[in-house]
């Protein structure tokens, strides 16, 4: 058995063999073999392949035992190329930084203190003392979440011990205590309701364009829209004019519309400018990718690795041998991060 690293997992070979039960062969391949036929000779039935995308024409990828994605979005993963034989698991460990980043931006967004340190200086300090500006809190305020599962789950904690009221959407959870948690056809209603509304659902066909331009008019004016899943679940153009035209209060944008598939390829996020607007804060897709969260999933997918040398069960097995794909992280709608 090999393990095949491919792309940017060929980065993660350090992570993940201190945590390996065998000296299996670990060997890294470039981001073309995830979609071109051209590096199949090196995949062999036993083997197992870490990446975050694979595509081929429909039943023409190589047979081998294992696909492990190194993150929990399955929608760049085509199932219907796969062999029958191979199974396919993916990895969370990417609640708790995201939930982090989430309630970080929203501080800032209400308290901005980077401009207040920004204006701070011995010549304006008794002009600044005499006029304080004031600023936002989160207390009190509204969270929709638009899927409750892993990363709903931990923004939604972390949002209640900062004195938020936290409205959830998923047809396949419960109120916990934290979020009151709503089906999908309440969504409108949360809409019209939440200060701020963060998407943590999967990219679905279900999904694929749910914030369009009827639901971002149905946000109150100062809401703030955060997107740490997907970016398609938004439809752009509907954004970008609700922006330019401040019918929204902002956007926090951590994902994207393109992403380019090496250092070299000269693609934009999107076909708008939304970077250039004041009242969208946009990330490079950063929200989980702490120095820790790599160490946490390369463990877990060598442990999965030592299961299947071993016969034993995966976790987070998203389609067994001969068996179907069974979705993403999260259920909205009809269904983590």
């Amino acid at each position: 058995m090999r393990v095949l690293l491919i792309g940017e997992a060929a980065e993660h070979e350090a992570d993940l063999r201190p945590h390996l039960t065998q000296p299996w062969e670990v060997a890294g391949l470039p981001w073309a073999a995830a979609d071109s036929a051209a590096f199949d000779a090196e995949f062999g039935p036993d083997d197992v392949v870490v990446s975050l995308r694979l595509s081929r024409p429909e039943g023409q990828a190589p047979p081998f035992r294992l696909l492990h994605v190194p993150g929990a979005g399955l929608d760049r993963i085509d199932f219907a190329a796969l062999a029958p034989e191979t199974q396919v698991a993916n990895v969370f460990e990417h609640e708790t930084p995201i939930a982090e980043f989430v309630l970080a931006r929203l501080l800032e967004w209400e308290i901005r203190a980077a401009a207040l340190q920004a204006s701070f200086g011995p010549d304006a300090w008794p002009r600044l003392y005499a006029h304080r500006i004031p600023h936002g809190e989160l207390h009190g305020k509204t969270l929709g979440l638009v899927g409750y599962g892993r990363i709903g789950r931990a923004i939604a904690t972390r949002a209640a011990a900062f004195g938020v009221r936290v409205l959830a959407v998923d047809d396949h959870a419960a109120d916990d205590g934290t979020a009151r948690v709503l089906p999908t056809d309440r969504l409108a209603q949360v809409q019209e309701t939440a200060d701020y509304l963060v998407l943590a659902c999967p990219l679905t066909p279900e999904t694929t364009g749910l914030v369009d331009a009827a639901a971002l008019a149905r946000m109150p004016a100062h809401a703030v829209l955060v997107n740490i899943s997907r970016a398609q679940i938004v439809d752009e153009a509907a954004l970008y004019e609700a922006l330019v035209q401040q019918r929204i209060g902002g956007a926090i944008l951590d994902v994207w519309y393109r992403y380019p598939a090496g250092v070299a390829d000269a693609v934009a996020p999107a076909r708008h400018p939304l970077w250039d607007l004041p009242n969208a804060w946009c990330t490079p897709h950063s929200s989980a990718w702490t120095t820790q969260l790599p160490r946490r999933r390369y463990a877990v997918i060598a442990d999965n690795i030592n299961r299947l040398a071993a016969g034993e069960p995966l976790r987070h097995v998203v389609r067994p041998p001969n068996g179907t794909a069974q979705g993403g992280a999260s259920h909205v709608p009809h269904r983590n991060t």
